[in-house]
Formats: C-alpha cells, structure tokens, sequence
C-alpha cells in the first residue's frame, strides 16, 4: 500500500499523489521535462541540482534502470514526479527498477498525479518552488523562501581524473556538473581528458598543457559563479574554448554579456535549434533555465544558433579568442544527436592551434 503525498505549489494548489522511492519531506524548484525517454540519464544528470522534476510523458520506468546509461556517480534531483511508474520494466540491458533505485538513491518519488495539469501551471505562471509532504501544508513560508544555492560547489567533483589517450590532444574539462557523456565524446575522438573541479583556477588549468578547454554543463544561476568567471575570464584568448549549457552562459558572463532566468526553461529532447548560417533547424536535447541575453555579446560575439520556439541565444561564436559556445546538448544521451559535429569542429580548432604552435 502507498503513502498518500501533498505536492504542494508556491501558488497554494495542491495535488494529492503517492509516494514511492525514498519516503521523505522534500522543497524544492519545479520544473518540467519533456523527453520521452532517457530518464536515467535525467535523474543523474547533475543540471537537476535542486529541482523536483515532472516527467510531462505519462509512463516512466518501462525499460527499468540501466547503470552504465547514468550520466554521473548518483542522483542529484530533489525528488521526481511521473502520472504512471512502470512496475514490469521490459528490457535486456534492465538491472533494476526505478522504484528500487529510486529508494537506492534516497530520492523521493510522486505518482498518481495529473503531470498534465502541473506542466500547465508551470507554463503559464513560470518555475515555481514546491514542497512534497505526507500531510497538508499549512504554512508555505519556507515554500516561499527556497532558493537553489551554491549549486556547482555541490555538484562539482572534488578531484581530478583522467581518462582517453595520453597521446591524443589533451582537453582540459572543468567540471561545473558536467554529464560524462561530453566526456565519452572527447575519448572517442581520441582525446586524452582531464577533468577539473570547478575551483581551479586559469593558472592550474594552463599548468596541465591543454590543447583546448571545455566548459560543460552544470545547476543553478550562472551568475553566481563570480569566481569562476573571473577564472574564465583569464583563459579567454590562450587556448581554444568550448562551452555547453552552463559553460556557454559563464563564457559569456566572462566575455562581458549578461545572464537572465527563463519563465520554465528548456528541458527536454526535443527542442528546435536553427542555424543561422544556413537555416537548417537541429532536434536538440536541453536542460536550463537561464539564458544569454543575445544583444549583450554584440560586438564580442555572433549568435550562430537561436531556439525554433522562442527566440532565444542558443549558440554564440567568438572567432577573435577561438572560442564557440551552444546551449543545448550535442553530446545529447538519450537524445538527439544532430548536432554531434560540434565536438569534430573543436577537435579541428584544437589541432590547427596545435600545428601552428609547432610551425612557430
């Protein structure tokens, strides 16, 4: 028998559900996802830090828990929230169910919940904070106040660690959350990868020789990041740079630009990305909630990509400091990978930076 739950809206609604996973009292931001699959890599993907997340698809579960699939070392989300669970996974590569790895995790879980209605609400009043307890909130002072903090610093890896071919161009890989996808697609192009706590500064960065730096994804509000961007800020222009979700939004900051908060973000596997060199739009896998104001990197920049629904920044080049960001994900798992060509391209920059240093 499941424990019946509140989820409870900073807007005072309330939906009555029930609980599975771990059983316990959660407040967190609530945000929505539209994949239809890939919800192992959603749960592990630490971009989630902080956030109840809502799968918008009715039934989640139904090729079970795959662990060679997550995107990182554990759960990061506050809790999550499906209409359906799938008790009877079907799948070969299957080696638990999400109930069990759910409870694994310590990460609570809702069901029963009309997911429809609560993806509604969010679209139309924006992200808001939501509490799940097991008896009617009364007070929703503590709703009201949460804030995610210090996401990256809870996120970020505390060590360094090393993978691909030691022969190969050598990428240093700061780690604001990254998915270990970004890392897998550097290895396979032959890379040797060294990953970096987000603390490092531009000097220890330099220290390891890189061909190139990448700047990967990660949680919460980029602008708090002032340390970062100041380390950032240093490397601009010694290097090749490339920057993906969080990375893109902190190049920016560091470049001079601006950052803002979305009504309800982009999360999801399904999001239109134009090209605007050649008017071809790319199905692209996302996840944030924060955007670069496109008219702040004016004259630093070129918006090279713009989301097919909205509008927004979703690329920016900076030919002057060889340096390329995008929003969205091309390393996407599971998701689309139309946009995988992004990781040849900085393979290319890196190499003809390497030549001509050699040349020189």
């Amino acid at each position: 028998m499941y424990k019946k739950v509140y989820l409870t809206l900073e807007n005072g609604k309330v939906f009555e559900g029930y609980s599975f996973g771990a059983e316990k009292e959660v407040i967190g931001e609530l945000v929505f996802t539209t994949g239809m699959t890939g919800y192992i890599e959603t749960l592990t993907d630490p971009s989630y830090y902080g956030q109840i997340v809502t799968q918008t698809f009715p039934l989640i579960g139904n090729y079970g828990i795959i662990l060679s699939d997550k995107e990182s070392k554990k759960c990061w989300l506050t809790a999550y929230v499906v209409r359906e669970k799938c008790d009877a996974p079907s799948n070969f590569r299957c080696e638990m169910k999400l109930e069990d790895f759910l409870k694994e995790q310590g990460i609570p879980g809702v069901f029963g919940v009309d997911t429809r209605e609560l993806t509604r609400i969010v679209r139309e009043a924006g992200v808001m904070n939501a509490a799940i307890t097991f008896r009617p909130l009364t007070d929703l002072s503590a709703l009201k106040e949460y804030r995610v903090k210090d996401a990256v610093k809870a996120v970020s890896s505390g060590k360094v660690r090393t993978s691909g071919n030691e022969k190969g161009l050598r990428v240093v890989l700061y780690d604001f959350g990254a998915k270990q996808n970004i890392v897998r697609e550097l290895v396979s192009r032959g890379c040797y990868v060294i990953e970096v706590p987000a603390s490092t500064t531009a000097e220890e960065v330099l220290s390891y020789s890189p061909d190139g730096i990448m700047l990967t994804n990660g949680p919460g509000d980029p602008a708090e990041n002032t340390d970062v961007v100041e380390n950032i800020r240093k490397l601009i222009g010694r290097k090749p740079i490339f920057g993906i979700c969080l990375g893109h939004q902190l190049f920016a900051l560091a470049m001079g630009g601006q950052t803002r908060k979305m009504k309800y973000g982009h999360r999801g596997a399904n999001q239109p990305v134009k090209d605007l060199a050649t008017g071809k739009v790319f199905i692209s896998s996302q996840n944030h909630g924060y955007e670069v104001v496109s008219e702040s990197v004016k004259g630093v920049g070129s918006v090279t990509f713009i989301n097919g629904n909205d509008g927004t920044c979703e690329g920016v080049d900076y030919p002057d400091v060889n340096a390329s960001t995008v929003q969205f994900h091309p390393e996407a798992c599971g998701g689309p990978h139309d946009a995988n060509f992004l990781f040849d391209r900085f393979i290319e920059k890196m190499q003809k930076e390497k030549e001509y240093a050699e040349e020189k």
